[in-house]
């Protein structure tokens, strides 16, 4: 049986691509786009919302909102050229969303693993759909942006440590909403080329920093050797914590 929550972002899903279609328009590969990830959405929350045995809570109906507006600014991106300032509004809107979602669930006391990798891979999908959109004018180079999240989870199938839990960090949410930033002032088109593809390269280069990080952390955890760099592997002791403060690496005391 379909949960409501997955249901109702369906229904919203369709009644924002048939609005955005008569608003701005919408192509044909556009609707065809829209309505896929409209359905495979409601398809996966379904799923992952059975076996975790609940409905969503709060922030997660915001999350799912954020995620519908994703939707759209999918459906739109594939136009040439597309609706730039309804691209930029709608994607900006979708940020702001990401700051309260947050914000929400620790309020409610609601957050829970299954909201934080929704809300997690919302971030991700956007950032794709934003970087193959700014990668057409920028170079094909700026959809590593997008494509970062995707290149890990495929590495991580072919080396299972990289599967591995990693303390939590607030830096992480710091660089993702720069690459959202980023993202959406180059989709603008008001500013100089030299100035996009230098916040553009500024952006990557963290995003490097963020995801080599934990990298390295994890491979501290997988061959005990590497945890002689000392600094540049991030808490290595009892005070690496989970997304929820947890301990996440007993000290061997």
């Amino acid at each position: 049986m379909m949960r409501t929550g997955p249901v109702a972002g369906l229904a919203v899903q369709v009644g924002l691509l048939a609005g955005l279609s008569g608003s701005v328009g919408l192509t044909g590969l556009g609707w065809t786009l829209g309505a896929a990830y409209g359905l495979t959405l409601a398809g996966l929350l379904t799923w992952a919302l059975r076996s975790d045995g609940r409905d969503l809570g709060p922030a997660d109906r915001i999350t799912l909102a954020r995620a519908t507006l994703v939707g759209g600014v999918l459906a739109m991106s594939v136009a040439v050229p597309g609706p730039v300032w309804v691209i930029v509004w709608t994607s900006t809107l979708a940020l702001i969303l990401d700051a309260i979602d947050g914000w929400i669930a620790r309020r409610t006391g609601t957050d829970s693993p299954l909201g934080a990798r929704f809300d997690m891979e919302v971030d991700a999908f956007l950032l794709l759909v934003l970087a193959v959109y700014v990668g057409r004018s920028a170079g094909v180079w700026v959809m590593l942006i997008g494509l970062m999240r995707y290149l890990y989870a495929v590495a991580g199938r072919l080396l299972p440590w990289l599967r591995g839990q990693v303390p939590y960090r607030h830096w992480r949410k710091v660089v993702a909403a720069v690459q959202g930033i980023v993202l959406v002032c180059a989709a603008s088109g008001i500013f100089p080329h030299w100035a996009v593809v230098t916040a553009l390269a500024a952006a990557l280069a963290l995003l490097l920093e963020s995801f080599g990080r934990d990298v390295v952390w994890l491979a501290a955890q997988r061959f005990p050797a590497l945890r002689r760099l000392g600094p540049l592997v991030f808490p290595l002791a009892a005070n690496a914590r989970a997304w929820d403060g947890r301990p996440l690496v007993r000290s061997s005391a």
